[in-house]
């Protein structure tokens, strides 16, 4: 029998999916099945009123069998689901609640005057009940209608007279019945199961997905932050070849300088000093001094601007801040990598326009898309121009829009520049979340908008639209 309800779909060869179901099916809308049986019970008990409309010397006995089933045994087993350590006897609670009161009604009809003439339509809407009202699965259901069809046929067997055909017409209808609420029900417990079986499969490729959606993020906030700092890595290596050079000429300077004091020592040492050599090495040392002393000063400098642009990058706090002079020290401090791709900056911003906003998401945006220009827009390293433009055309807000003449982005590229991983750039090592990391900024931190306003040709122009007020 297990066999074949599993070939039919009413039942799971997994016992715990199978549980599962059932804790579903069965328990899983308690409140309204308790309601449900709140109604069987008052119906049960006020049919008596029909046999006080057509008998009214039997209602006493009618009313003590339909009412004291309603009252000591239906409305009971519906309190009974009310207690949390009963729930798991939900299913047997159904059971007996629907063949006590089917097995009891056949008697009923040994009570009436008419005898079994109306047997038939009070055993259907029993059945009626039982299989739309409460969430019996087809086992139990076949308990209930092999239970209360013998107790029918017991019942008759009692009648002291029944008339030509009635049992035969009786039994059809019930039979009928019968296999009518078999059918239903099973059908309604296979499409359950189906639909089960369908919210478990989406419910594990939900589990699935929410997963590798959390390691993507994860992946992406790490890739993100290797972004970071490898913006900040293209800045050292910048900075590191225009620190050289004067590093260089200072490390020269001072071991000629070095080399002329050691003749001046010997010189000093000797039996005798002129003192056109004298002046001549001293002025020699003089100009040393100063040539070391202007080197590692911009060497210093340097150092200092990167360090500036490299707190500016990290900085989360806000503050307010004059725009222009801002991006005036921005730029300056990002001179030495973009003098390494030969890149002019152009800044045009009206003095006086002030930001209550965060200067490090904003200077990390800017450094992006000039990184960007410097690495994509020229590649066969000619040498370009990288110019921002300000405007404040409402009080509430600022345009900035940072535009170059390179080769422009490709067609199939400029609805997805701002994703993360679109690069042209890729054999190069470049990962291609530069803009990505400027658009998010731009959206999460400043509350702003950043968009390309490009389009097919030379040139590229992206324009960030960010409020005075963060």
């Amino acid at each position: 029998m297990l066999a074949l309800l599993i070939r039919l779909g009413l039942r799971f060869e997994d016992r715990i999916e199978e549980r599962r179901f059932v804790d579903q099916y069965v328990r899983g809308s308690l409140g309204w099945t308790q309601i449900a049986m709140l109604l069987g019970a008052a119906t049960y008990a006020g049919y008596t009123l029909w046999d006080w409309v057509l008998y009214p010397e039997v209602v006493p006995t009618t009313l003590a069998i339909r009412g004291g089933t309603a009252v000591f045994i239906l409305l009971p087993l519906t309190a009974l689901l009310s207690r949390r350590w009963m729930k798991p006897w939900a299913e047997t609670i159904f059971l007996v609640y629907c063949v006590i009161p089917g097995c009891i009604l056949p008697s009923i009809y040994l009570v009436l005057p008419s005898g079994f003439t109306f047997a038939a339509p009070g055993m259907m809407m029993i059945i009626l009940f039982v299989s739309t009202m409460l969430p019996l699965r087809i086992g139990s259901l076949a308990i209930f209608c092999l239970l209360s069809w013998v107790a029918l046929i017991v019942a008759e067997t009692f009648a002291p007279t029944l008339p030509m055909g009635l049992r035969f017409i009786n039994h059809s209808l019930v039979g009928n019945a019968y296999a009518l609420s078999l059918y239903a029900v099973a059908a309604r417990e296979y499409r359950a199961r189906k639909q089960f079986r369908t919210s478990e499969a989406l419910q594990r490729e939900k589990e699935r997905s929410e997963k590798s959606l959390r390691d993507l993020r994860a992946t992406q906030e790490h890739l993100v932050q290797a972004e970071k700092l490898a913006s900040l890595g293209q800045l050292v290596a910048g900075v590191a070849h225009e620190v050289s050079t004067p590093l260089g000429l200072a490390l020269t300077t001072s071991t000629t300088m070095q080399t002329d004091l050691q003749a001046m020592a010997d010189a000093l040492g000797g039996t005798s000093v002129r003192r056109s050599d004298l002046t001549k090495g001293i002025d020699r040392l003089r100009q040393g001094l100063n040539l070391t002393f202007d080197n590692l000063h911009r060497a210093s400098e340097m150092v200092h601007s990167f360090r500036q642009v490299a707190v500016n990058q990290a900085d989360e706090d806000r503050r307010t801040f004059e725009l222009r002079d801002w991006l005036s020290e921005l730029m300056s401090r990002l001179g030495p990598l973009l003098s390494h791709h030969a890149l002019a900056v152009d800044v045009r911003c009206p003095a006086g326009i002030r930001l209550n906003s965060y200067p490090g998401a904003l200077a990390q945006v800017i450094s992006n898309l000039a990184l960007n220009t410097a690495g994509h827009a020229y590649p066969d390293k000619r040498g370009g121009r990288f110019a921002i433009t300000v405007s404040q055309v409402e009080p509430k807000s600022v345009r900035l829009v940072c535009t170059d003449d390179g080769v422009g982005i490709p067609d199939e590229l400029q609805a997805h520049i701002f994703d993360p991983f679109v690069t042209t750039g890729r054999e190069r090592g470049n990962a291609g979340l530069g803009l990505h990391i400027a658009f998010n900024l731009v959206a999460s931190s400043l509350n702003g908008r950043l968009r390309l306003e490009s389009k097919t040709g030379p040139g590229t122009q992206i324009a960030i639209e960010i409020p005075v007020e963060a």
